[in-house]
């Protein structure tokens, strides 16, 4: 079977996957001597890494979170946030210290 039929039937099964992978995983294959089992099992793989990376999207998307904001873009004036308390905790001190860090009360959505 030629390239392009299977290309055409990875796509007809939707697996995006493979069919991103299949030339990089085929020379590595064959380069490296490895079964045809090994490559298919490569293949099958990197379709079931693709599918969960895209069941973690649409999650994602339908959790509906709010944007990631960085520290540096926190408007820590608009909030009742300790400012130094947070930078210190960013900053990942109390990991040094091996102290714990609890945090109490719902989130606060800064816009």
């Amino acid at each position: 079977m030629e390239r392009h039929e299977l290309m055409a039937m990875m796509a007809e099964l939707s697996l995006a996957g493979m069919r991103a992978v299949y030339d990089e995983v085929m020379a590595d294959g064959l380069k490296r001597q490895r079964t045809v089992q090994q490559i298919l099992g490569d293949l099958l793989a990197a379709e079931r890494a693709e599918k969960k990376a895209r069941s973690i999207r649409y999650q994602l998307g339908a959790a509906r979170l709010p944007l990631a904001r960085t520290l540096a873009e926190f408007d820590f004036a608009a909030s009742p946030v300790n400012e130094a308390l947070v930078c210190d905790l960013h900053d990942g001190g109390f990991l040094e210290t091996q102290r714990n860090a609890v945090f109490v009360g719902g989130t606060a959505l800064a816009s």
